[in-house]
């Protein structure tokens, strides 16, 4: 059963309405309650386009929060086969919040790389909340400095809060950390792919993000800090939290016209959630075009088509 959101709340009550019907009937009643089943279903349906059709920043927020969104290891079972994980940063250790490895993704071979904020409560806890600390960005590294040894493209999916702000964080390096691995993304000679799965936030987004080409999923987000941040900066409350979504302009579409994303991979009715294998499909299909693209570019042509992308926003 999907967790429904606050604004979801015409959808929930037909829903429940269908479920009672339905736990009602007996033998004697089911055509006619089939009928007003199907009657409820087709409103339902077309209460949930309708709403997904017109989404304001906030909204958008919650649905790439959605604990039931796929994380990055259902992409990986969903879109890449042969997946072979290589752990550590060879520094101190292996951060769960950043998972990687050797993949292909539609007859491609790749180095995957991603956030991964887990599924239930152990899960969460054990990747941290996809909250990367210095050494998931220095696995990422390390990884993308491999892909490049053996001529092999890297793709990333970021879904991610932000990088972890705590003080072991603070004291193992976290910015320098995230300016190197936002560095190396930049001076690959090989293509890399980068695709805002959820919600991708601040420079912990940014880090696996610096790619030559940017896809996003059509109710993700990718801000420079999370609307209840932004809130608390300007008006001292986090109450502020959906003008400040509005303001900072973090959703696919708004971020497309800017030039900040390249492509943008839309989304079954009612989010991701609603029906991952579907959404994976989508993206996977996504991922393998812009790979067929960019592998027919020069080591060369990659590094000053990547320059110049970033050079034009703003």
């Amino acid at each position: 059963m999907v967790a429904f959101l606050d604004f979801e709340k015409p959808v929930a009550e037909l829903r429940a309405r269908i479920d009672e019907l339905r736990e009602t009937a007996d033998a004697n009643s089911t055509l006619k309650i089939d009928a007003e089943v199907n009657k409820l279903q087709q409103q339902s349906d077309k209460v949930l386009r309708d709403l997904y059709a017109k989404l304001t920043p906030w909204q958008k927020t919650q649905v790439a929060r959605h604990q039931e969104r796929p994380h990055f290891r259902d992409y990986v079972a969903g879109i890449a086969s042969d997946f072979m994980v290589l752990a550590g940063d060879r520094a101190f250790g292996d951060d769960q919040a950043i998972l990687g490895g050797l993949a292909r993704i539609g007859g491609t071979r790749v180095m995957l790389i991603g956030h991964e904020k887990g599924d239930d409560t152990a899960s969460r806890i054990r990747h941290n909340f996809g909250m990367a600390k210095p050494e998931g960005y220095r696995k990422a590294i390390r990884l993308m400095k491999l892909a490049e040894r053996f001529g092999l493209p890297v793709v990333t999916l970021v879904d991610t809060a932000g990088a972890f702000p705590g003080v072991q964080a603070e004291e193992r390096g976290q910015a320098e950390a995230i300016a190197r691995s936002t560095e190396q993304c930049l001076e690959l000679r090989v293509p890399i792919v980068a695709a805002v799965v959820g919600e991708g936030g601040s420079g912990g987004a940014v880090a696996l993000a610096g790619a030559n080409r940017v896809l996003m999923f059509e109710h993700a987000i990718y801000s420079v800090i999370s609307p209840e941040g932004a809130s608390s900066i300007l008006w001292r409350t986090s109450d502020r939290a959906a003008d400040a979504a509005e303001a900072m302009k973090i959703t696919a579409q708004d971020l497309e016209k800017l030039g900040v994303v390249d492509r943008i991979v839309p989304e079954p009715i009612g989010g991701a959630h609603r029906d991952k294998p579907a959404a994976i499909a989508a993206l996977g299909a996504a991922i393998g075009e812009e790979l067929a693209m960019l592998g027919e570019l020069s080591p060369a042509a990659l590094l000053e088509a990547r320059r110049a992308k970033f050079l034009a926003i703003g």
